[in-house]
């Protein structure tokens, strides 16, 4: 197997060179602990033996514990995808995912965490408004968001995945209501709204939308069943950085040669490109620091472990 941080090692002049004008203090400093993760020259601790007999002491090196690295955090990943499931609701659940279009991309690169911002608020909105208007809901909706940025070809193409019950309550009355059919919500009219509420926040921040913005965006909406498959697929590109180290097939020559999934196909397609311009792609994918990237709302939100608790018992019915 091919470690990234071998790779980081390799190309990092290369990209630092290509690459000086464009690149960000976050991803300068994800590109150094990284390329010293696991390795004999990164920081070490110190492990002893438990047997009373033997307390042998060696020096393990450490992880980088960065959340873009492909072979750390795995324990944090359990954890929240462990938390997810345990809030798990009596409805069918869906998957909505809301895609910024290609035109507005640039804006977002330019302007990460406002934009990301943006859409977050922009999809609680909307799922709260569509929630609240359902004639088999009427009531206050949760669902948990996560925010990738990347396709499965690593190139960037923000968008929101949304894991959501077909489930309402009633905050006054604590009345449960569900929706049991495959549908939800129409696509059309969740990217109609969603994409009127954006722009509308885009232009008050003061930002200019770009002349040839498409008038139809794509939003998706699929049921995903009782949510534990959606959730802990999810939950598995969380934390692991945007590409798995079995998935880079060859470094050699100046290239570096990896595989992704194909979406429609469902079958694996490679791709090559320079090592710089490999370690480009990944550093498209760091987030500003600080910035979540998964997020809990309404009566999923933590705050909310109570009425979780009492819904699932079914007392809320």
């Amino acid at each position: 197997m091919i470690l990234l941080s071998s790779i980081i090692n390799e190309f990092k002049d290369r990209f630092f060179a290509k690459y000086k004008n464009s690149v960000l203090p976050g991803q300068k400093k994800a590109l150094q602990v990284m390329k010293q993760c696991r390795k004999e020259h990164g920081p070490h601790m110190l492990a002893q033996c438990i047997n009373h007999n033997c307390g042998k002491q060696t020096y393990i090196p450490h992880s980088c514990s960065h959340r873009n690295c492909p072979h750390c955090q795995n324990h944090e990943s359990h954890q929240w995808i462990e938390n997810q499931l345990s809030k798990l609701l009596p409805a069918q659940y869906y998957l909505i995912t809301f895609t910024l279009p290609r035109q507005l991309r640039d804006l977002a690169w330019k302007n990460q965490k406002k934009i990301y911002s943006l859409m977050f608020t922009s999809a609680q909105e909307v799922l709260k408004t569509f929630t609240q208007n359902n004639k088999k809901l009427q009531g206050a909706g949760g669902f948990t968001a996560i925010l990738h940025t990347h396709s499965r070809a690593l190139d960037y193409h923000p968008h929101i995945h949304v894991v959501i019950p077909g489930a309402s309550i009633n905050t006054k009355t604590g009345l449960w209501r569900v929706n049991s059919s495959d549908y939800l919500f129409s696509h059309k009219a969740l990217a109609k709204v969603f994409r009127a509420k954006l722009l509308e926040v885009i232009v008050a921040q003061k930002m200019r939308v770009p002349k040839d913005c498409p008038k139809q965006w794509v939003v998706e909406c699929k049921n995903v069943g009782n949510g534990d498959k959606a959730l802990m697929y999810l939950g598995k590109y969380l934390y692991r950085g945007v590409i798995q180290e079995k998935d880079i097939l060859k470094c050699e020559n100046g290239m570096v040669t990896f595989r992704y999934l194909h979406s429609k196909t469902k079958q694996y397609q490679t791709k090559i490109v320079t090592g710089e311009y490999f370690l480009y792609l990944l550093m498209l994918h760091v987030l500003p620091k600080g910035f979540r990237r998964a997020r809990d709302y309404g009566f999923l939100h933590p705050c909310s472990k109570k009425l979780i608790k009492t819904i699932a018992a079914g007392s809320a019915y």
